[in-house]
């Protein structure tokens, strides 16, 4: 019940009311990423959408399902196989808003002025 009410207040707790109506009637399931994300299209292939895994947050879209989404033909994803390679580094989510976040302010020393004011 509690998940019900969820679907219907928020939209940013995985999908709402009206996106599960939609999944149901006119979605058809086009696949799952690694991250569990699950990806639709409505029949006349002209809709596309994904209802996240956890909370919605569009950087954990991976490259093959961001070009399928926004339906851009990729000759790269055509001709080679996706792989993933030692140097790349695995999804890390948005971190703006929390501590964690970057702030240049914190490696540079705050009270040093690079100008003098009018006053001084």
């Amino acid at each position: 019940m509690l998940t019900f009410l969820k679907e219907i207040l928020t939209w940013w707790n995985q999908q709402t009311f009206g996106t599960r109506l939609q999944t149901i009637f006119f979605g058809k399931f086009v696949g799952e990423d690694e991250f569990g994300n699950k990806y639709y299209e409505n029949k006349k292939k002209k809709k596309r959408w994904v209802i996240y895994k956890g909370e919605v947050e569009a950087t954990k879209i991976p490259i093959e399902w961001y070009s399928w989404m926004h339906s851009i033909k990729n000759k790269i994803e055509d001709n080679h196989k996706l792989e993933k390679y030692d140097w790349q580094l695995n999804h890390t989510p948005n971190l703006t808003g929390t501590n964690k976040s970057y702030n240049p302010k914190k490696n540079q020393n705050v009270n040093k002025k690079k100008y003098k004011t009018w006053n001084s």
